[in-house]
Formats: C-alpha cells, structure tokens, sequence
C-alpha cells in the first residue's frame, strides 16, 4: 500500500505564510497526480492544487498568485508554499495521490492524514 505523511500546519495572522509537506511511502511505480485539498467546517472537501505527472498545475481561483506547489518526484514528495494568508484559507488540508502500486501495477487513490491550517485576522 502507499502511504502520505503530511507535515506542516498551524496557526498564522493573516498576510502570513506555511509550507506543507508531503511524502508518499510504500511501492510507488508511479506517481499519475498529487496535490493538496482542504475543507473547513460546515464545508465540503475542496481542491486547492494538484499537479499531473507532466507537471501540469491545476490551481483554484481562490488561490492562485498565492500558493505554491513543488514536486521531487524522485522522492516521492510534494510541497505547499501558502503566501498572503487569509481567513478564509482556514481549513484542514489534506494531501492526495493516484498512484500506480509497485506491486499490483494498479491505480491507487490515496489520502495523507489532514493538518490544520488556522489564519487568524
């Protein structure tokens, strides 16, 4: 199986700025899209950023110009750059993955445990 471990998270004024992490362990063959959701309370879980694996970037509205996402995709991992906070980006966020298994070669859909992301005014 592939895991995700998500580090990075906190409390932070708004304007401010986090960076989260995100590895994927286990039998990786590859990596078909990673990236990063979140949801806030009341809310359904929404897509903030993932990238495909030709590192094509698909960012929401409400974020773009201010997050940020890098990959080593040697490593298996992907980061979160989140500039010029805001309020409203509050939510636990949460790292995806569709993976190809390197044990069964199938397609894998894979969720890291969330970290919450608190912006206080």
């Amino acid at each position: 199986q592939v895991q995700l471990v998500v580090s990075g998270g906190g409390l932070v004024q708004a304007g401010g700025s986090l960076r989260l992490s995100c590895a994927a362990s286990g039998s990786v063959f590859t990596i078909n899209a990673m990236g990063w959701y979140r949801q806030a309370p009341g809310e359904q879980r929404g897509m903030v950023a993932v990238s495909d694996r030709n590192g094509y970037i698909n960012y929401a509205d409400s974020v773009k110009g201010r997050f940020t996402i890098s990959r080593d995709v040697a490593k298996n991992t992907m980061w979160l750059q989140m500039n010029s906070l805001k309020p409203e980006d509050t939510a636990v966020y949460y790292c995806y993955a569709n993976v190809v298994s390197g044990v069964t070669y199938r397609t894998l859909e894979s969720w890291g445990q969330g970290t919450q992301v608190t912006v206080s005014s």
